[in-house]
């Protein structure tokens, strides 16, 4: 059987032409029975296209915690429209994070993002260097991180927060550490030669002047 080439439509519209390898013309009528047969086939196409996963699961994906790269393999869908249905997850994650910022821990008066200041900021840690991440549990609480660069590469604190509530779980030493709750592990060696506040040697050196004039500002009214 040769195979056919489309070369295009004749000039009256109503028949498509078509040539074979050795340049014999051939014309096909375009009536019912090709449009339909050209459909069945846009139908399969779209078909094989389709996403196997529902949008409302790839952003409940990605509203977890999964990086787009996991979600876009297991969905088989492109980069391009992972990224399409995570924009409004991205940005309740970022409402997250802010709203947590905002919160105080229990046994403070001071809303978290005051806490990071005050115990990261006299240690030298560059405040514009410090990170956030949040996903959701399972339970309906969100899982908190906070990555901060330290001496020894980088350090994490992680909280449990009840976004409802607005009230957080310190996760690990990290966590306790910057909200001054007592660390009820006994410390390793490796613990007493580097805590979680012995961070640079060059004091203040790498915090911004807004850090500073706030820190400065705090420890004045503490000495009145």
């Amino acid at each position: 059987m040769s195979e056919l080439r489309v070369v295009g439509r004749t000039s009256d519209g109503e028949r498509i032409e078509l040539a074979d390898s050795e340049g014999n013309s051939f014309t096909v009528k375009i009536d019912e029975s090709l449009k339909n047969a050209m459909a069945e086939r846009k139908l399969v196409a779209v078909s094989e296209e389709a996403p196997t996963f529902s949008i409302k699961e790839i952003q409940a994906r990605l509203r977890a915690g999964e990086s787009f790269a996991e979600v876009a393999r297991i969905s088989g869908l492109s980069m391009n429209k992972i990224e399409r249905y995570a924009s409004p997850i991205m940005q309740e994650r970022a409402w997250v994070i802010e709203q947590a910022e905002k919160s105080s821990p229990k046994g403070t008066s001071l809303p978290l993002r005051e806490l990071v200041v005050q115990r990261l900021a006299p240690r030298g840690v560059n405040m514009n260097q410090i990170s956030w991440n949040t996903w959701r549990l399972d339970n309906g609480s969100w899982h908190l991180v906070l990555s901060y660069p330290s001496s020894d590469g980088n350090r994490e604190a992680t909280w449990s927060f009840d976004l409802n509530k607005r009230t957080f779980i310190s996760q690990d030493d990290g966590a306790k550490w910057i909200c001054g709750e007592e660390i009820t592990k006994h410390p390793t060696k490796q613990d007493r030669m580097s805590d979680h506040g012995v961070l640079y040697l060059h004091g203040m050196t790498s915090c911004s002047e807004e850090v500073r004039r706030k820190m400065a500002t705090r420890s004045l009214k503490s000495s009145e």
